[in-house]
């Protein structure tokens, strides 16, 4: 019998997810100004779902490589919230990690597709 664990199956998914997040977030902030829980709706969308412990972090290490710039707006309805946009370097990046993503992608069908795993 062929048994699958799924404890290994899900951190290799994690991890796989976890990888392509920066190009997401950026993709999702492209052309617009956008307040965290936007990021979480559209990426939950997407089927990507991730926490704000996973978020935040991510946001504030994006801001600090100079790939994002924020502003804080003040609420009506709560505290200010901040709102992101992707930075002229944010914008090389981004295009960057396309190109690798798409290589990637590419390279991964021809090998899965070669040895019949597809």
């Amino acid at each position: 019998m062929f048994y699958v664990c799924s404890m290994n199956i899900e951190k290799t998914q994690a991890q796989m997810k976890k990888g392509v997040l920066e190009l997401c977030i950026l993709s999702i902030i492209t052309g617009k100004e956008v307040y965290a829980s936007d990021i979480l709706e559209e990426l939950k969308r997407s089927e990507l779902i991730v926490v704000e412990g996973t978020l935040y972090p991510l946001l504030t290490r994006l801001k600090n490589d100079g790939l994002l710039s924020y502003r804080w707006e003040e609420s009506k309805s709560g505290p200010p919230r901040k709102y992101y946009e992707i930075t002229e370097i944010g914008k090389k990046v981004l295009k960057e990690l396309d190109i690798s993503w798409k290589e990637l992608v590419n390279a991964v069908q021809l090998l899965t597709e070669s040895n019949n795993l597809i």
